[in-house]
């Protein structure tokens, strides 16, 4: 199958910003050719006459889970630290998860995705009660929906050894099983602070023998880091980099409380880390050093949807009202990182970038810019006027996902009107459930 995207400006890639007046040809799943234009007769054509075509964006953290959550009642006390928000809110969700849920969460979750321009998402899953099997309930909805993702179950021993155990043995059996085009595997964990040294030792042996990386919260909140002192006396990336969990292949969510050497390690061993700045403001856990990270940190959203549009704007914000001087170029170059993470999940160097024999991953925004749009001033416009208001079609490994505004694999309204139903069931199990008991070690 071809398609022929004709009359566009291209922006070819975004780390460095480039821009070309040109056709695009698709063939298959890869971009063909781009210039003038390219297609023969019999490729039909998408006019996409004073649109701008973009690589499509990653979203490199999130927790699709969490999407039924939204206007859920809350009857407990208020959390006051961000360990009680996991005790009081998301751990008790996640006991509550059934496949109805997960997979309706999975659903809307992809099909939000694809509808903001989002065309990879990493997910980092957790259904404590509903373990074996949850990967491929995820992977089936999102290959439904027509998203490329990477999906991992989150090992963690809060809810007991044999949980854990269960968590590490579905992560394995997925890297061993998937075959799906669309999808690949890591090996998840929760964070140092709810993992014994034997868990993580296997979460390790499991990612060795699938060549995968592991995905892991790290020192989010100071909780990570004061249970690590406590119980290891070290550091979390040190603790984890010593088990052997931290090499090239690995995601690290968040980072925000690591210390300077922690951050050298980080850098000799080469991780991606997952900045999250929107979810960050809203625990109130801070904001991770990402300008001494280095060039390997990519964007996430945490679960709070999967609008990297917005996600971008919000980190580049954030960064300076903290006076750092963060270039808006910066925040470009982390769209490109998660780009560049999934490409290495998808041996795919060129995702991310619009040129021949890339996948063709590849989003049309209807926007008329109100100035000059050139390669240098493309920061400019993408954080103080591009948006998923833009998002006009959508393509995934060359097959268009998103026509005019509409899904064409799944029904746009029925998906979150099924999934309302299944959001107050969980809601109802939700409420009968209590504050988590786990408690990270203090030192104290």
């Amino acid at each position: 199958m071809a398609i022929a995207l004709s009359g566009g400006t291209l922006v070819t890639s975004v780390d460095p910003p480039k821009l070309q007046a040109a056709d695009v040809l698709v063939e298959g799943s890869r971009v063909a050719g781009v210039g003038p234009p390219l297609a023969s007769d019999s490729a039909p054509r998408l006019d996409c006459s004073g649109c701008l075509i973009v690589p499509g964006n990653v979203c490199a953290h999130t927790h699709l889970y969490s999407t039924l959550a939204r206007g859920m009642p809350y009857r407990l006390s208020p959390p006051t630290n961000f360990v009680q928000i996991l005790q009081r809110v998301w751990w008790r969700l996640d006991r509550a998860l059934d496949e109805e849920s997960i997979r309706a969460s999975a659903l809307v979750g992809g099909l939000e995705a694809l509808l903001a321009g989002t065309t990879t998402l990493v997910d980092h899953h957790a259904s404590p009660f509903a373990i074996d099997g949850s990967l491929d309930v995820v992977a089936d909805a999102l290959e439904e929906v027509g998203i490329r993702s990477s999906v991992c179950y989150e090992v963690s021993d809060r809810d007991g050894p044999e949980r854990a155990a269960a968590g590490i043995d579905e992560n394995r059996r997925f890297l061993r099983t998937n075959v799906r085009q669309l999808v690949r595997g890591m090996v998840g964990a929760h964070a140092s602070f709810t993992l014994s040294d034997d868990t993580l030792a296997g979460c390790v042996e499991a990612a060795r023998e699938a060549g995968a990386g592991i995905h892991i919260h790290v020192a989010e909140d100071l909780a990570d880091q004061a249970d690590s002192q406590a119980r290891f006396a070290k550091p979390v990336v040190d603790r984890l980099a010593e088990a052997g969990a931290v090499t090239h292949r690995t995601l690290l969510a968040h980072c925000v409380h690591v210390h300077p050497s922690e951050i050298g390690r980080i850098l000799d061993l080469e991780p991606t880390v997952a900045h999250n700045a929107r979810s960050n403001m809203h625990n109130a856990v801070g904001r991770a050093p990402v300008e001494a990270l280095g060039d390997r940190v990519a964007l996430g959203t945490d679960g709070i949807g999967a609008d990297m549009f917005a996600e971008s704007q919000a980190a580049f914000l954030r960064a300076r009202e903290d006076g750092t001087g963060e270039p808006a170029l910066a925040t470009l170059r982390r769209l490109a990182q998660g780009a560049a993470f999934a490409g290495r999940a998808f041996d795919e160097p060129a995702l991310g970038r619009i040129e021949p024999g890339a996948p063709a991953d590849l989003v049309v925004l209807d926007y008329q810019p109100p100035a000059p749009l050139a390669a240098q001033g493309l920061a400019g416009h993408w954080l103080f006027a591009l948006g998923s208001r833009h998002v006009r079609d959508v393509l995934v490994a060359g097959e268009v996902v998103v026509r005019d505004r509409r899904t064409t694999r799944v029904d746009q309204e029925k998906v979150p009107a099924d999934a309302a139903g299944a959001a107050e069931r969980l809601w109802e199990r939700t409420d009968a459930v209590g504050p988590h008991p786990f408690e990270p070690a203090t030192g104290s």
